[in-house]
């Protein structure tokens, strides 16, 4: 797996891709159907007033809109040619390419207004990607949120009940490394954790095996903006998508009745199953915060014209 060179080692000039209309415009069109076909099930349920723990949970834990997803860039280093009158000529961090009526995303404009945040995005992606997996955790954190706890956070019975639920967390280990999952550990939890995660020490504690870090490659992917081609946006998403259903088979909650059969980590075989995919997430992850920061920073963006 091949990243491009940091930030302050990369050229500051890159090869523009020109994508004439019929090209570029057809890949828009695919990307919001895509898009749509992504959301039907969230979108109809909204309408009716409905929720689905399992398939709901990406539109409120990142507070990302389906309009939102829908929108295609083609990201940087691509030229797209008879745009003047395209809407993107008046979103934002777009700017005139070199051939008259042509749009291309202004990555300099970007870079230089949010620098930090994408310095903090960078990091992120470039270190979880370098360190090894640890799938030593078996999905216990969705048990430690609900661990000596009347109240839970979804109204789902608990499949094993309070007390034998309790009884899994005490005869595993809590390994946690994802602050976003572990703010959420009840009082009791939380000491019982190896890890003391924090927003600082996220860059450090980041790992490809974290479930939480695989579907976080979705919400960097937001982050970056136009400076991620749509195709690869919803790459992301579906990833994000995937590992959630896991996420959910794995915790404590019987969501049998939303179709999603239990995991059951409290045995030999769950445990054998959960590592196995979450091996198989940490590669897909993996490959998708190559594409990224192949995509921003150099390298892949004639591939992505494709």
């Amino acid at each position: 797996m091949t990243f491009p060179p940091p930030t302050v080692e990369r050229a500051a000039q890159r090869q523009t891709v020109q994508l004439p209309p019929g090209q570029w415009r057809a890949r828009a069109a695919a990307h919001a159907e895509r898009a749509d076909a992504l959301t039907a099930g969230h979108r109809a349920r909204a309408s009716r007033g409905e929720k689905h723990p399992v398939e709901d949970f990406l539109f409120t834990y990142y507070s990302y809109s389906p309009a939102m997803l829908r929108r295609w860039h083609p990201g940087p280093g691509v030229e797209l040619l008879d745009a003047a009158d395209d809407p993107r000529a008046s979103w934002r961090w777009y700017t005139d390419g070199s051939t008259p009526g042509s749009l291309v995303v202004d990555r300099a404009a970007m870079e230089a207004e949010k620098a930090p945040q994408l310095a903090t995005v960078e990091r992120i992606l470039r270190s979880t990607a370098a360190r090894p997996g640890r799938f030593g955790c078996f999905g216990l954190h969705e048990w430690a949120m609900v661990y000596r706890q009347g109240e839970h956070r979804h109204d789902v019975p608990l499949r094993l009940g309070q007390a034998a639920t309790d009884a899994v967390v005490e005869a595993g280990e809590l390994r946690c490394t994802h602050i976003d999952a572990f703010r959420f550990f009840t009082p009791d939890a939380v000491p019982l954790n190896r890890f003391a995660p924090t927003r600082e020490t996220q860059p450090e504690l980041e790992q490809p095996g974290c479930l939480h870090a695989g579907m976080d490659v979705y919400k960097w992917a937001m982050k970056l903006g136009p400076l991620v081609p749509g195709e690869l946006l919803l790459d992301t998403f579906e990833l994000a998508r995937d590992i959630r259903l896991l996420d959910m088979q794995a915790s404590p909650y019987d969501m049998r009745p939303w179709g999603a059969e239990p995991v059951r980590i409290e045995t030999p075989e769950g445990k054998a199953e959960y590592v196995r995919r979450q091996r198989a997430f940490a590669e897909r992850s993996n490959a998708l915060r190559a594409r990224m920061l192949g995509a921003w920073l150099g390298g892949d963006a004639e591939r992505d014209a494709c």
